[in-house]
């Protein structure tokens, strides 16, 4: 039986490929394409539901349709390297998102330089990668980490036939979605009012059932699945319990003019949305404590992996090329540092970089190993906790240049963390179907550099047409950061909501991972994105017990990603118009 027959069938572990084509410029080529397209849909859809979806299956069922379904071309492992430069560049998506708003939230847009943050950002990609490089024999190859996401992109790569009909339902779905958005932009129908056909009482608005007409939200419900329930539960928890039961004491909110608060909107702003973000700030605080153990095993696994790649093998990167990477990018951090704001200087400038390169280096070890045995990152704390570290550094300095200087060196660290776990996902799916780490590593290289330009761009694009922070675009995430820096440099910011949020949201995370954060999102979001979103997970437990999970796995997430691309190209198409005709 050849290797390239076993690959196709499916073979559990590890396979010798022999010499089938990898990083080809077909795979940098086409990863660079599909790159942009889920960076700009990922990105868009995390600035409007506050968290973001992987990308290398994504990619992955995408690549398929190009390579073997346009290109014909028939390796599986160059297939692979296009999925890894394809999410390499969507690797700077989560990272710039979760950071980079607060900036504009907080009104300093026009204070930050778009060319130094975007060079940060490419500087902290690359930190991140180089860091991580030496630890994939020791996390992969001994410690044998699970990493769900990898081993599922592996699946796709072993089914060629299934990856190409996977490519073809989501391309009918990205046409689908795509269209209806566009109809919706055009007869201005942003949300189905189901109360007013049910009679729902004026006297009691916050029990409106009006839904947001979005199937992007309806895709990335369906892929979360149950994971997403909590997300609901706090959605429902707002407007179905906690305002009721305001409403029947006598103890709902007034306002200035002393009338009793009844309407969802303003409920939302003035109570259930700061009391979110405090939730997102406290679930995500203990994430991060939870994640401390792991420094342990870290170090380890460095101590490790130092002694394993004393002599790096020909299937690696050269260790000296990945210290010159290092050093290089750290060098690069503190000049963006320096020339970040005014009155850094040099001094602080080298601080900053330096603290910031210490903290990719720990953060990005300790969130890989952490999504490696559980599939999950706490990728948003470790970006608080970095910002907050280094505002602490610009004391003295005036408030919105020390935000702008803080927040911008915390996006590089962002982007880095992002980068180190997106690889080691990557690696483990390369190691699943015979790829060669080092054409691997340098795909992820060719690729992070593209990532951060066009988030950057497309930062701008959807900033200027509808404003980040705005009910179009609320960037949950930039919310919290925004809202956590105010607290610090004591700005005007309801800390009573904020606090309890937060000691609520730490609750629920110490209970379980990351459930503070989701339940948060559900207290910030609107009620009218939580009711559609619903709809997708009650699609996904529907189909999984009615036709089953390899139905869902196969068909509903190839068909709920489309939904996600579709409507978010359209959504980013419509900017860009509106921007264009404004000139």
């Amino acid at each position: 039986m050849s290797e390239l027959t076993k690959l196709n069938e499916g073979a559990p572990g590890p396979i010798t490929t022999g010499a089938y084509p990898e990083l080809t410029p077909y795979a940098i080529g086409v990863g660079y394409f599909l790159g942009v397209i889920i960076a700009i849909a990922i990105g868009y859809a995390s600035l409007k539901l506050g968290f973001s979806i992987e990308g290398s299956e994504l990619a992955a069922i995408l690549g398929f349709g190009i390579l073997r379904g346009i290109l014909r071309r028939r390796s599986i492992v160059e297939n692979n390297v296009t999925q890894t430069v394809a999410s390499a560049v969507n690797g700077a998506s989560s990272g710039l998102m979760f950071s980079v708003p607060a900036i504009f939230i907080l009104g300093y847009g026009q204070e930050l330089n778009p060319m130094i943050v975007t060079f940060g950002a490419i500087a902290g990609a690359f930190l991140g990668i180089a860091f991580i490089i030496p630890l994939r024999k020791q996390m992969i190859d001994f410690e044998r980490l699970t990493y769900p996401g990898g081993v599922a992109v592996a699946s796709i790569l072993k089914s060629p036939g299934a990856g190409i009909e996977k490519a073809k339902l989501l391309m009918g779905a990205l046409l689908f979605s795509g269209v209806l958005h566009f109809l919706s932009i055009q007869f201005d129908i942003h949300d189905l009012h189901v109360g007013d056909w049910l009679g729902v009482s004026e006297e009691n608005a916050y029990l409106n059932l009006m839904f947001y007409a979005s199937l992007m939200t309806v895709g990335v419900g369906f892929i979360a699945g149950r994971g997403g329930v909590a997300f609901i539960i706090g959605g429902f928890v707002c407007y179905f319990f906690l305002a009721p039961m305001l409403d029947l004491t006598g103890n709902l909110p007034v306002d200035a003019a002393g009338a009793v608060i009844t309407d969802a909107n303003a409920l939302r702003v003035g109570l259930f949305r700061p009391t979110g973000i405090g939730m997102l700030i406290g679930g995500a605080i203990i994430g991060v404590l939870f994640a401390l153990p792991l420094i342990k095993s870290a170090v380890k696994s460095m101590q490790n992996s130092a002694k394993v790649e004393s002599a790096m093998s020909r299937d690696e990167m050269p260790i000296k090329l990945l210290y010159f990477a290092i050093v290089g990018a750290a060098i690069l951090l503190m000049v963006m540092a320096w020339t970040s704001a005014e009155n850094v200087g040099i001094g602080r400038g080298i601080a900053m970089g330096l603290l910031g390169t210490l903290w990719i280096w720990m953060a990005g070890i300790i969130l890989s190993e952490a999504i490696g045995r559980t599939n999950w990152s706490p990728l948003s704390g470790m970006t608080l906790v970095a910002v907050t570290i280094l505002i602490m550094l610009t004391n003295g300095m005036e408030t919105s240049q020390a935000i702008v200087a803080a927040v911008t060196v915390g996006a590089a660290t962002c982007v880095a963390m992002s980068q180190a776990t997106d690889l080691m996902l990557d690696m483990k799916t390369g190691y699943l179907v015979g790829a060669t780490p080092r054409q691997q590593q340098m795909g992820q290289f060719f690729g992070a550099w593209l990532g951060p330009i066009v988030i950057i761009i497309l930062i701008y694009v959807l900033h200027q047409a509808f404003g980040l922070g705005s009910d179009e675009l609320p960037a949950p995430q930039g919310q919290a950061l925004a809202s956590m820096v105010s607290g610090i440099t004591g700005g005007d910011v309801p800390m009573e909501k904020y606090a309890a949020g937060a000691l609520l949201g730490g609750l629920l995370s110490a209970m379980m991972t990351g459930l503070g954060i989701t339940v948060g999102l559900g207290f910030y979001l609107p009620f009218n994105i939580v009711l559609t979103y619903s709809v997708g997970t009650l699609l996904r437990e529907i189909t999984d017990r009615k036709m089953g999970t390899h139905w869902s796995d196969n068909k509903g997430i190839p068909i709920a990603a489309g939904l996600i691309v579709g409507e978010a190209l359209v959504g980013v198409g419509n900017a860009v118009y509106k921007i264009a005709t404004a000139m």
